[in-house]
């Protein structure tokens, strides 16, 4: 864990930059790559920013990336080259008030409206009657279940799923444990301009971003005054429990082809209790259990890893 600070720092920096108006930090390069690849399209009037890459030659195979909180579509990153070597198309969004897409405030945001975005980026990209492989992260898994529980009912509109593939999200409310400073934030949003969420605290202590890595969240975090939002994006884990018969109920009875892919030192679900409540309840699906100094952030902290995983549950159906 780093050093009490650098932690210190994490509050005051977002303070100091609301009431001085201190600007957000500038792109790394890294970042101002990955932003200039991208597109925008708009939903209801709001800009929304995703990334679309064609690859693999010969296959018509297509897979969608839904991000966690309370970052971007960077975070599949390390993973995104080797998947346009075996997908014919990747396309990962940034969800609204999220990364790169517009942050707007005062909004209602829920999980509903995000798996609208991403339905509406598939009409938009002519991807309505392709099926489609979702792999998905933390706050995007329980996305990942509305966009399920809407192709389980044949709504109008929804996606055809191929497969899903979840990881290190709070899908149990029993099990999930969400961060001191996420849990003042869902609840008072007088503290937003002060308090912000600290991304490097669910890494494992062997996996923790360099600075580079971690500046570069940071960025995307205060992109648009991000963190003037993050209460009400926040209020997901209220949803999540409101909304759990629904989601977990889509899990467990979909035929769909499914795999969690879990880094087991995360903090925020931890091992064993939200694994084997996952194989009690989801007995179709696959797991993968990483090595044990993998936490949270599975896709950035053993990129191979989760390759691998991935790539074995594809293969396999």
């Amino acid at each position: 864990m780093r050093e009490w600070w650098i932690h210190v720092g994490l509050i005051c920096i977002p303070l100091v930059a609301v009431y001085l108006h201190i600007p957000p930090p500038q792109l790394s390069p890294a970042l101002q790559k990955w932003h200039s690849a991208g597109q925008v399209f708009y939903f209801r009037g709001r800009k929304v920013f995703y990334r679309d890459s064609y690859g693999a030659l010969g296959s018509s195979d297509v897979v969608i990336l839904l991000h966690g909180f309370p970052t971007s579509s960077y975070d599949w990153n390390k993973i995104w080259e080797p998947l346009t070597q075996r997908f014919h198309r990747v396309v990962a969004p940034d969800f609204l008030g999220f990364g790169f897409s517009e942050k707007p405030r005062p909004h209602k945001y829920s999980i509903f409206e995000q798996a609208s975005v991403v339905e509406a980026l598939v009409v938009h990209l002519g991807l309505i009657n392709q099926r489609v492989n979702v792999v998905s992260h933390d706050y995007g898994d329980t996305v990942a279940l509305e966009l399920l529980y809407r192709s389980e009912q044949n709504r109008t509109g929804h996606l055809t799923l191929n497969s899903l593939c979840l990881s290190n999200g709070g899908i149990f409310p029993e099990t999930h444990y969400p961060r001191l400073l996420q849990t003042l934030l869902k609840d008072s949003s007088f503290l937003a301009p002060v308090l912000t969420p600290e991304p490097d605290f669910v890494f494992g202590p062997y996996t923790q971003p360099t600075d580079a890595e971690f500046w570069d969240m940071w960025t995307g975090l205060r992109y648009n005054d991000g963190n003037l939002v993050l209460d009400s994006i926040l209020r997901y884990i209220n949803q999540r429990l409101k909304h759990r018969e629904r989601w977990v109920g889509a899990l467990t009875s979909t035929l769909v082809p499914l795999h969690m892919i879990y880094g087991p030192l995360d903090p925020v679900n931890p091992h064993p209790q939200f694994i084997r409540l996952y194989q009690q309840l989801v007995q179709r699906s696959t797991v993968t259990i990483l090595d044990e100094h993998i936490s949270h952030y599975p896709q950035l902290e053993d990129p191979t890893g989760f390759l691998n995983a991935y790539f074995n549950f594809i293969h396999s159906f």
